[in-house]
């Protein structure tokens, strides 16, 4: 027992003599501090934009970063004043079309490129994927003389102020083949070779195998698809000169000129604009991680 006793106390007397580590080391402290900082930097423009949108034009004016009644009237005159639902709805079918189109061509695109043997594939993909260096405005003006029919004639002369206009172009995203590509990789080949013995061809091994194991890769170029098509501005400002097809963005854009200085309901019908991007990326946002984690860069 005394032993044991007298053991104890030199183990103390031996850990009183360590130098104990900082709770809380420098370089942490400054990380923090860099994480803080940008989290600020990203948050405060959503804070103010939302609190302009619930204040009145005098507290606009008056710069105050929060209203004094909260004015949720803004949303309903944004709405109807800039014809909001005829905009929304719009956006909505622009959207959808886009996101089916690419899925559909993308998919098929990124498992040709990695699963099927043909000649020139590897140059094709290197052609395709050195395409993405290309800036958006260099390929703006000749995809705008395509869609009016200036270089191969079109079903009805021109597809300006037409649906086809605003999804057709989007169907083929080279970033969205190249990362379905290279999970189509990954795919173990003794998977074909099982659906080769049962009789399976390529199309019936994307559908049954492939693509219920991409589920990740899928949904991330989903979101992407989402947003590209519900935020796109510049292209369906060009291809369009009336309010038929029109989206939620240049119909903002067309509000900003009518609303003049009610900041309030600028800030009102942009958070309109960003709420289904938020909403969605919400209740996608573990897909959209794992699809970024688990896609691999083989290959």
């Amino acid at each position: 027992m005394a032993e044991s006793v007298q053991r104890l106390e030199q183990v103390r007397e031996v850990s009183a003599m360590r130098p104990r580590a900082p709770l809380v080391r420098p370089w942490r402290l400054l990380l923090y501090a860099i994480l803080v900082f940008g989290a600020v930097l990203a948050i405060v423009p959503f804070f103010w934009m939302i609190s302009t949108s619930l204040m009145t034009l005098g507290e606009t004016i008056n710069k105050q970063w929060l209203p004094s009644v909260p004015q949720f009237g803004n949303y309903v005159e944004a709405w109807t004043e800039a014809k909001f639902s005829k905009y929304f709805l719009n956006s909505v079918i622009i959207t959808l079309v886009t996101v089916g189109g690419q899925l559909v061509v993308c998919t098929l695109a990124g498992y040709a490129f990695a699963r099927i043997r043909f000649f020139g594939r590897e140059v094709i993909f290197a052609i395709l994927l050195s395409s993405i260096m290309i800036p958006e405005s260099i390929t703006m003006i000749p995809n705008f003389l395509l869609i009016r029919g200036n270089i191969i004639p079109l079903p009805g002369g021109t597809w300006l102020n037409t649906l086809q206009a605003l999804t057709v172009p989007f169907w083929g995203s080279v970033f969205a083949i190249f990362l379905l590509r290279q999970f189509f990789i990954t795919v173990p080949n003794e998977l074909w070779d099982a659906a080769r013995l049962d009789g399976a061809g390529h199309l019936r091994f994307l559908l049954r195998v492939v693509l219920p194991i991409s589920k990740a890769p899928i949904m991330t170029v989903l979101i992407f698809a989402f947003i590209g098509s519900w935020n796109a501005f510049l292209w369906p400002l060009l291809v369009t000169t009336k309010d038929t097809w029109r989206p939620l963005s240049v119909g903002l854009w067309t509000f900003v000129s009518e609303a003049g200085p009610e900041t309030q309901l600028l800030m009102a019908g942009a958070v309109i604009t960003i709420v289904p991007i938020l909403v969605l990326y919400f209740f996608t946002q573990k897909q959209f991680t794992e699809g970024i984690a688990t896609t691999g860069l083989k290959g």
